[in-house]
């Protein structure tokens, strides 16, 4: 059965527990001399969550046993003796049985499927029932027992409380979980990859043209060297889109908040900010179609002949257009949220409303600033698709934004989707430039942290 189905029962129990507790509390409350402990919707939840929680536990846990007792079933069958013993012509064939059974297929295509079938349904049945008595049996037991301890001094706004608290604890560690999961799994392929290539050679060398098909015994760390990449990443995602982002997302949040009346800003911040909803394969196309082929035919018309239609400023002019919106929306909010007290003390003393801007605006605002600098810098430095689509695969260590370049995310996605054993060093390459972009991120979100903690200091 559909873990759905046990969830919903899981929900249809809490709520039956949720309105006797809250019945009971109410009863007390008309009965009892004085008043109660807790409110009677502190009871009801308490009898709520003692039924939900568990019903729903077993139902995660049933989900995950019950699709391996069922291929048990199936397999033990004597019709399953006709099946070959191991490979996959094996799971095909009772896959196929599974589907018709679930009612996801009309029919089988092998034959040897048919057989398997009733057997299938039969023990998705059996364990299906077995699932929703359990699930209704964990309910009540511990319905029953909740709802015996509502009493007039029970504590139950406590245990509520306590109980949300640690679903909140819960919820923040799985960004940290998430994390670190991240980066053990991360770490673990690149000290493997380090073991094949030195890491002087691969930080430090200047030509990357790894062959993932070629024999690892004779791999030569000249061929992983990443300097190319880095500098790619670093030119189109941290100079020429920032030098487009950072002006027009600061400018236009100066425009916004300080000159644009009220009616104005009400129509252009929205649409400014439809910039960030757009999907990046779109950025690309626009790249890749107008704005590359614009390029070109301009640096060629101006002498440059080695312009390429793939070229590291066409996708950094579109990267820069994408990503004003993380600039302009976070000094907009920062700026908009300078004390009024601060700006009118400034135009009293005689400033004009330029230098109040230069002088007392932009630096109390400059933590928020930095902060979506840094997000803006981040989203530029892991971007893929515009690089994928407008600047190309060639590893150039150049400084000619005419030329064609590449970088770390799109040679990730290179070897990850070539044809390369997962124990090659050209595949393994990828989780090592992984490593470094994340390394990267980090350090940037701690200078920004840094710079932020430097400046509310000095302006609090």
């Amino acid at each position: 059965m559909s873990p759905a189905i046990f969830v919903l029962l899981a929900l249809g129990l809490g709520l039956v527990g949720w309105l006797a507790a809250r019945s009971r509390a109410w009863a007390m409350a008309a009965s009892t001399p004085g008043r109660l402990h807790s409110l009677p919707s502190y009871h009801a939840w308490y009898v709520g969550l003692w039924v939900f929680v568990p019903a729903v536990l077993f139902a995660t846990v049933w989900a995950i046993i019950s699709p391996q007792l069922v291929m048990q079933a199936v397999t033990s069958h004597p019709a399953a003796g006709a099946l070959p013993e191991f490979g996959m012509t094996r799971d095909s064939i009772i896959a196929e049985a599974m589907a018709v059974a679930r009612g996801n297929a009309q029919g089988v295509f092998n034959p040897l499927a048919q057989p398997l079938v009733e057997p299938a349904r039969d023990a998705l049945t059996r364990y299906g029932i077995i699932g929703i008595v359990v699930t209704l049996l964990i309910g009540f037991a511990a319905g029953v027992w909740s709802f015996l301890r509502v009493k007039p001094d029970f504590t139950a706004r406590t245990r509520v409380e306590r109980t949300v608290m640690l679903a909140l604890l819960l919820a923040s560690l799985v960004a940290i979980l998430t994390t670190l999961g991240i980066l053990v799994s991360l770490l673990f392929e690149t000290v493997r990859f380090f073991g094949m290539v030195s890491p002087i050679d691969f930080l430090f060398g200047t030509q990357w043209s790894p062959n993932p098909m070629g024999d690892p015994a004779y791999t030569s760390g000249e061929d992983y060297g990443a300097l190319p990449l880095f500098w790619g990443t670093i030119y189109i995602g941290a100079i020429i889109a920032m030098l487009v982002a950072i002006p027009l997302g600061l400018f236009s949040a100066i425009y916004l908040t300080q000159y644009a009346n009220d009616r104005l800003r009400r129509v252009m911040k929205p649409m400014l900010e439809i910039l960030a909803g757009v999907p990046t394969v779109v950025y690309g196309y626009f790249a890749a179609l107008t704005v590359a082929p614009v390029i070109r035919d301009w640096a060629r018309a101006i002498g440059i002949s080695n312009a390429s239609s793939e070229s590291a400023i066409a996708a950094g002019l579109v990267m820069g257009v994408m990503i004003i919106p993380f600039v302009s929306s976070m000094a907009d909010d920062s700026i908009a949220a300078v004390p009024s007290s601060m700006r009118d003390g400034s135009l009293a003393m005689g400033a004009t409303k330029s230098e109040t801007i230069r002088k007392v605006l932009i630096p109390a605002a400059l933590p928020g600033i930095v902060a979506g600098v840094m997000l803006a810098v981040s989203r530029a430095i892991g971007e893929t698709m515009i690089v994928v689509m407008a600047a190309g695969a060639a590893a150039n260590l150049t400084g000619n934004p005419f030329e064609s370049m590449t970088t770390v995310t799109y040679q990730i996605v290179a070897m990850l989707t070539g044809e390369g054993s997962f124990d090659h060093p050209a595949t393994l390459s990828a989780f090592a430039l992984g490593m470094v972009l994340f390394t990267v991120t980090l350090i940037l979100n701690f200078i920004a942290l840094r710079v932020v903690k430097r400046y509310r200091e000095a302006y609090e």
